[in-house]
């Protein structure tokens, strides 16, 4: 049974290089299929979703890894009614918003939380 990593990305992609690099780590985690990668965004991260990621630190880490992610069985999840979710515009991937509670379940089931 592999190791489950539950992925906390809080950083704000306008100003620090660390959700981009968390998105990376995560695909290329995930690509081996050693561990079961789920990627929770909460904040200012949820904008990493956004359609304007060209305007982001590491932008090219979202359009080249995002996409792998977004392959995995389980959907990419955000912060329930992130103040954030209003400035996406036309999200670029699929997303699911769960509450407290919700990501509190998901960390008791994860092996490893890692938070960035």
């Amino acid at each position: 049974m592999n190791p489950k990593v539950l992925f906390i990305v809080t950083g704000d992609p306008r100003t620090s290089h660390r959700p981009a690099e968390a998105i990376r780590v995560a695909a290329g985690v995930g690509t081996w299929q050693k561990a079961d990668i789920t990627v929770y965004l909460r904040g200012p991260a949820v904008l990493a979703l956004s359609e304007w990621v060209d305007e982001f630190i590491d932008e090219d880490n979202y359009t080249r890894y995002f996409p792998i992610v977004a392959e995995w069985p389980r959907p990419i999840y955000v912060q329930k009614d992130a103040a954030e979710l209003g400035d996406l515009g036309e999200p670029s991937l699929k997303f699911q918003q769960i509450d407290d509670a919700r990501l509190a379940a998901l960390a008791a089931e994860s092996t490893y939380v890692v938070r960035l």
